[in-house]
This record gives C-alpha cells, structure tokens and sequence, in this order.
C-alpha cells in the first residue's frame, strides 16, 4: 500500500473532504475544475485550510468547515482579484446577505446600549422584511443594481418612503459593521447612498392632532379619569410635557419632587441616553396629588405611577395599548407629543426651549449653555402652556384654583422680555445637524 504523502485532484466538495479525511497519508486536495484552489488537512482532519496557489505563494482564505467548498468556490473570483491586486485572500465565513443581517441581528440582540423597543424593531425589519427579499444574495453581487431589484423598488411599492429608508440604513450599517471588524474584506455599500435609489422626498407624518381638538380630548381624558385614572394621567402627562412614552410610562414616584415641584427622568429611561429634570407647574402637582390619592384609596402604595399587575412599571405594549384605547385609532401617543410642540409655537415659546422640553440633542456646545440659565424659562413656558389647557378644560382634573403668585409674576417678566431670549446659533446648528440625520433610525 503506498502511504507516501499526497495531493490528490478531486471535485472539491464537503463530501470529498469527508472522505478523503479517513486517509491518513493524504495531506493536499486540489481541485480538478480551480487548479490554484487547495485544501490542506489540519491534524484533526475533521478540520482544514483554504489555500489560492499565486504565482508559486500560497495565500490562505480561510478554514474548513467554517468556510465551506461551495462558499469558497463561490468567492473564488473576488479572491482572485484581491489577491492580483494586494496579496489578501481571505474571505468571511459568510456567502449571502442572510447570512450577514443573521449575525447583525443577534448582535445588535444583545446590545446594551438599544432600548427593548429598538432591538425589537430591528429584529422586525429584518425577519419580515430583509431577510424574505434579501436572503440568498450572494454578499458578491451587492451592488445598487441588485439592492434596487430586490430590496429598493418593490418594497417602495408596498411600504412608506420612511421605512424603506430605514431598511437601506440597517443593511449599509451591517456591512459597515463588519467591515470595522475585519469579517468582510470590503464594504459593497460605502459608496451607496439612498439618494441613488429615489429623488423622492420623505414627508414627515401629518399630525392627527390639533389644537382645536384639545377641549374634546380633555373631556375624556376627565372622564376617564373617574374610571381609568391610570390611563387618563398618562397621557395627561405626555400632553402636559411632550414626553415619550417610553420614559412616560416608567416614572417613579420617588423622582417626583411636588415641593420642588420637579420630575426627574433618568438617563436610562431617556431616548437620547441624557437625565432630563421637567418642572411642573401648580397644576400637574395637583393633578398627581389627586391621581396619588385615588392609588392610595385603591390599595396601591407601591413605587411606580403607572404600575403594571407584575410589579413593574407598564411595559410597552401595555402603555400602546392605553392609547389605543383612548385614541380608538384616530391618535396614537406621538401625536400629543405633536400637539403639545405645535401649540408651543402658537404661544410664542422660543423654539430652542421648545427642543429642550421635548428632550432633543442640542449637541454639546449647546446643551451646556443651556443647562445653565434656561430652567426658569423652561418652567415659564410649561405654565403658559397649562394656563392654556385650563381655558380647554384642565382646571376641572386637577381642581387647583387661581394662579399663584410666583408664576404670573415671573410669565408677566417672560412676556415683556425678560426671558426666553432665543439663541439662534445653536438652534440653527441642531437644524444643520438634524438635516444631516434626517430619518436616522439605529
């Protein structure tokens, strides 16, 4: 029996490998149809390596079975290129775009720095929507011809301009992703923007609230505070303050000050990851004095303003389905949001104060400046606001009367120009900055 080493010329294939592993003496594959595509045995022959023989230089690609015969043969053209051009052969144990949104997707899984809200997003668009038309798209023909038939125009066809958007991003942030770490030897999408698919301009969503519809609204959220007060604070709250719903549904009764009259939202339950301290004015204090008192006479005593039956703050889609609820499909809570920054406006509140109530990045140059003059003018704008929402109905939930003192003398000095100064260098740089990031979603 001849037991000297050999190489063998073979149809490579994860079977051949298998087969050949059981002999011993046989150390190199060769591959009859790629002549320079070798496969070397490791000592556990269960195991290998891919091998481009150029110019009489092995260059390794990669590692069996991370890498399969097919993958490699699959890549073998790019490898080839590569290596005519700077000698690098290695490939990602990748082949399709599945493959690679498959590993994007556990990871940003397990991202700390995501809310619960966002990784399931993420995971959404990719199991629903990338992974059905993408999938078996080998990572080598990405390019803007295959990305527009396939992903680009027919899913503008069926989705809003937005998400389609949206969808771009995350597939171009996965092979930047990759790319950063090495796991691919080169981005396809550097140089694609959305621009090269469609001229079409984005629209913002039309507000399903106005102003004009804010004294109906506030008669049912009075009723419903009767006989769901939970539901009926909650969204008084975002109305009140423009919050989110997230950061919204999570508050504590230990972070409200009524005497200092603060709410304060920590950096964790915040979209942009910064603390955010909200003044309240006479009226929301007595409306959470009443809303504490009606738990109390319920039986609840426990730590949060809108507690779940776990013990735990509202999840999310306990606090959607409030507003479903309520708005019975005609509003969603983004829309208060909505109706409280446009009716900022109306009432002549500085547009930079406007930002800061509603907690957006101002950048850091700004958000220092502020942070040290524009409490006062903050507090100002909020009692303005619910001096407003009184004429509309407020009054009769939280039952405060009269103004106090402190706040119509200090909204009288606001109003003759003794605050709410606007800073227009910073708030035209937060409208470069957001055109820059306009539709930014991870």
């Amino acid at each position: 029996m001849n037991t000297q080493i050999q190489t063998l010329t073979v149809k490579l294939s994860d079977a051949e490998i298998a087969r050949n592993a059981k002999l011993e003496h046989v150390r190199d594959l060769r591959d009859a149809s790629h002549p320079a595509l070798h496969f070397r045995f490791a000592k556990n022959r269960t195991r290998g390596s891919w091998y481009l023989l150029h110019k009489r230089q092995w260059h390794l690609i990669g590692h069996f079975p991370d890498l399969s015969s097919k993958q490699v043969v699959a890549a073998l053209p790019a490898v080839r290129l590569r290596v005519a051009a700077d000698g690098a052969a290695s490939v990602s144990g990748w082949l399709t775009l599945g493959e690679l949104l498959d590993w994007f997707g556990e990871r940003m899984a397990k991202s700390r720095a995501l809310s619960e809200k966002r990784r399931a997003a993420i995971k959404s668009a990719i199991s629903c929507q990338l992974k059905p038309r993408l999938n078996d798209l080998l990572l080598n023909d990405v390019n803007a011809q295959t990305l527009d038939k396939l992903l680009m125009w027919p899913a503008q066809a069926e989705l809003s301009l937005s998400y389609v958007q949206q969808l771009f991003r995350l597939v171009a942030m996965a092979f930047r992703q990759a790319r950063k770490l090495d796991l691919i030897p080169l981005n396809p999408m550097a140089e694609l923007k959305f621009s090269n698919f469609t001229t079409a301009r984005i629209q913002p969503k039309a507000a399903r609230l106005r102003d004009v519809q804010l004294p109906e609204l506030v008669a049912l959220l009075a009723e419903r505070f009767d006989s769901a007060p939970g539901d009926a604070v909650l969204a008084l709250m975002m109305l009140c303050h423009g919050t989110r719903i997230g950061e919204t549904r999570q508050a504590r009764w230990a972070d409200i000050a009524l005497t200092e009259r603060e709410w304060f939202l920590p950096a964790e339950h915040t979209k942009t990851k910064t603390e955010l301290r909200v003044p309240l004015t006479y009226q929301v204090c007595g409306l959470l004095r009443r809303y504490r008192d009606r738990q109390a006479a319920q039986g609840y005593e426990g730590a949060f303003l809108f507690p779940s039956r776990r013990g735990k703050p509202l999840s999310d889609n306990q606090a959607s389905a409030v507003f479903t609820r309520l708005g019975q499909g005609a509003w969603t809570s983004h829309d208060l949001r909505k109706v409280a920054r446009t009716a900022w406006t109306d009432l002549g509140v500085d547009g930079h104060i406007g930002e800061m109530l509603l907690n957006h990045s101002l950048g850091k140059i700004a958000s220092t400046y502020i942070n040290t003059q524009a409490k006062e003018q903050r507090r100002l704008a909020l009692v303005k606001w619910h001096d407003w929402l009184d004429e509309r109905g407020f009054k009769a939930i939280h039952e405060q009367t009269g103004v106090r003192y402190e706040d119509s003398q200090n909204l009288v000095g606001a109003l003759n120009g003794g605050a709410c100064e606007p800073e227009p260098q910073f708030v035209k740089g937060e409208v470069l900055k957001r055109a820059e990031t306009t539709g930014a979603w991870l």
